[in-house]
């Protein structure tokens, strides 16, 4: 963890918090060779939440549900963002990346024109934890060259208020400090916080980014609506609201916020290839068929 943790004096700036709009039971599913997961961020929610392509919550203490990872497969058009609790995944490219992702910590990779990528587990026993998140690139950079950064714990700030939250900093900016990760066109926020039973944590939003808020542990109160464990509250695009007002339950709890501007550009989506026209996907389909995904 980072050596010093910055302490927020900020006092309560929010005029019009937002409420929320709908609460999002994710679905069981499983992916790659058999990981089980849940995805809270489902296809049908990509308009709603552009940026945002989608989001899987993985968690389990059983190696049969992770044990086969996720071999070879193509990605083109997005940037991928794997978050890790617990556990430890190696990650493999054909642009020539490697990284091991382990407790803490995050890999940003950003597909662009296309990469082969596997992301393999490095444990055969214990608990492995943690989401993946799908970003959507702007179409002038969806051909871009591939990327990648590992983003070891140590290097992702760390917050603390008076009320004894701790809130660390994946990307976005928070209480004057700068996440481990910027992007302009999207401009994403992506805080993980733990919240003690009753503490209350503000965080600015610009009224026309799309945000939601996933609770992984406990329970939080947003707007006085209580959101339970592993449900996704898709907070109000409410006119000139500035902001949203989280309070930990009688358990306290730990969520991941998200926000981000939206893209408002089609999105054609074929599995693993996210273009802004059909055309676009099935000439993905053909490169990668022919062998010319990088």
């Amino acid at each position: 963890m980072n050596t010093s943790t910055p302490t927020s004096t900020a006092v309560s700036t929010l005029t019009q918090p937002r409420g929320v709009e709908r609460v999002i039971t994710g679905q069981p599913t499983s992916d790659g060779a058999g990981v089980k997961l849940t995805r809270v961020l489902t296809q049908d929610l990509q308009r709603r939440l552009d940026p945002f392509l989608m989001l899987d919550a993985f968690g389990t203490d059983n190696p049969g549900d992770y044990i086969g990872g996720f071999p070879d497969h193509p990605h083109r058009g997005f940037e991928t963002v794997t978050y890790m609790l617990d556990g430890r995944m190696r990650h493999r490219d054909s642009a020539g990346h490697e990284g091991l992702l382990s407790g803490g910590g995050v890999q940003w990779m950003t597909a662009g024109r296309g990469v082969i990528h596997s992301e393999m587990p490095e444990q055969e026993a214990g608990r492995m934890e943690g989401f993946q998140l799908w970003l959507n690139l702007p179409a002038k950079d969806k051909m871009c060259a591939p990327w990648y950064r590992d983003i070891p714990s140590e290097e992702i700030p760390l917050l603390r208020t008076p009320q004894g939250v701790t809130a660390r900093l994946i990307a976005g900016h928070s209480h004057g400090l700068d996440g481990a990760m910027q992007r302009e066109a999207t401009q994403p926020l992506y805080l993980d916080l733990e919240l003690p039973a009753g503490a209350v944590f503000e965080q600015a939003l610009p009224p026309g980014h799309n945000a939601f808020v996933y609770v992984y542990r406990g329970e939080l109160v947003i707007a006085g609506q209580a959101v339970p464990r592993q449900r996704m509250a898709i907070l109000a695009n409410t006119a000139g609201s500035d902001g949203v007002r989280l309070q930990g339950g009688s358990e306290g709890a730990r969520a991941i916020l998200v926000a981000g501007q939206p893209l408002n550009e089609p999105i054609a989506q074929y599995g693993p290839f996210v273009m802004n026209r059909n055309e676009e996907i099935f000439q993905a389909v053909e490169d990668y068929r022919a062998g010319r995904l990088a």
